[in-house]
């Protein structure tokens, strides 16, 4: 039975390949698309490290998140970050080392506050991401914090707070160097 172009086996196609590359009918691009300028990359590039490096200016309160998470979090995550119809926020501290099993919030299994600036700055809400302002996520996270009785009521997370934030779970990570 012959292959057709639709059933070309994997081989045939990676010798065309080969042999493309061989005589240079490869060397040019596609001239597809143009490289990303500086500021569209800036606009990804918002990488927050544990240590709060990257965090940018800004500010928010506990109470002030609230208001933020009642308009744009809530029918997501639930009264107080309780879940349904999406992941449960609040809670689960103590379950991670107990004989029930481990309930994974922010609360209990983060072990960085920055991390959760960082996923919400990034990803949320889910239906808009990336248009909460830095201030509404700061507000956000403080919320979410104060929730899990990590930060007092009246704190402000800011790039210089935020970091400090002790995570109940922050030593239940081993380190893992990348580097060579």
């Amino acid at each position: 039975m012959g292959t057709s172009a639709m059933s070309t086996p994997r081989s045939s196609i990676a010798a065309s390949a080969m042999l493309l590359l061989a005589t240079g009918a490869l060397a040019e691009t596609p001239d597809l698309g143009r490289p990303a300028t500086p500021e569209e990359i800036a606009l990804w590039d918002i990488s927050i490290e544990p240590d709060g490096a990257g965090l940018p200016p800004g500010n928010g309160t506990p109470q002030q998140g609230e208001a933020v998470y009642a308009a744009k979090c809530l029918p997501c995550h639930g009264d107080k970050g309780a879940g349904k119809p999406n992941d449960q926020l609040v809670g689960g501290l103590g379950t991670l080392t107990g004989d029930q099993p481990a309930v994974k919030t922010v609360g209990s299994f983060w072990p960085y506050a920055t991390t959760l600036f960082d996923y919400t700055r990034r990803a949320m809400p889910f239906n808009a991401p990336k248009s909460l302002s830095d201030d509404e996520v700061y507000a956000v996270c403080a919320y979410i914090l104060r929730l899990n009785g990590i930060v007092e009521e009246g704190a402000v997370m800011n790039a210089q707070t935020l970091p400090k934030a002790q995570m109940p779970n922050h030593d239940g990570f081993t380190p893992f160097s990348r580097q060579k």
